[in-house]
């Protein structure tokens, strides 16, 4: 009960602190539909899963956060941007950077070094190196993961790093639940979300907070 209890709060933050514009939400849309069809994937063709789940998905999401999300102040939650980046749970912008650029990296190495210094067998043509490649990419997206979960083990507890790694697997389907309608919102001109939901949460707490006062 407490993991799901996690998962619910982990969800909520991420949506009310990390998702106001709707550019944003609408780029998750998209990058929820990549995820998904790249899991289908997973068994049929690994070059396709990779290259979907980075080039579409991760970077459809990605950015969003980086170029359209509001980086001043929330009035909607009264925190700061960079209150924000401090209590993320998972990747914050900086983490986000470092990870993107050993992900943009990857392809150099590989034609560097075509063996991963000793660790696979050298591809001979075009299609091997976007295999080994794709493979690369899907050992570092599981790594990505279980690195920051254990790590959210040592900085918080086993239940906040198993609920994180839950969020993970499945925010495409939480996305797309959350934010089918983003698109119909940005063809009305509105560029923000009103977190109409999220002020009356906070209308709420602060009602029974008084209550109990």
């Amino acid at each position: 009960m407490r993991l799901l209890h996690e998962l619910r709060e982990q969800r909520w933050d991420d949506h009310r602190y990390y998702h106001h514009s709707r550019v944003n939400q609408s780029l998750h849309l998209l990058s929820a539909l990549s995820f998904l069809t790249a899991y289908a994937y997973v068994l049929i063709n690994p070059v396709v899963t990779a290259l979907l789940g980075w080039i579409v998905a991760m970077c459809s999401r990605q950015i969003g956060h980086f170029f359209f999300e509001p980086k001043g102040y929330d009035r909607v939650n009264r925190v700061t941007h960079d209150y924000k980046e401090q209590i993320k749970i998972g990747y914050n912008l900086r983490r986000k950077i470092v990870l993107l650029s050993i992900w943009g990296a990857s392809p150099i190495v590989l034609i560097v070094e075509p063996s991963l210094f000793g660790l696979i067998t050298p591809y001979r043509d075009l299609y091997g190196y976007f295999y080994d490649l794709s493979v690369l990419w899907l050992c570092l997206g599981g790594a990505a993961l279980v690195f920051r979960t254990v790590h959210l083990f040592f900085i918080y507890d086993v239940i906040t790093g198993l609920a994180w790694f839950l969020k993970i697997l499945t925010d495409p389907f939480h996305d797309v639940k959350l934010y089918y309608k983003a698109p119909l919102h940005l063809l009305k001109g509105e560029l923000i979300d009103p977190m109409i939901e999220v002020r009356q949460d906070s209308t709420l707490a602060v009602y029974s907070q008084a209550r109990e006062g």
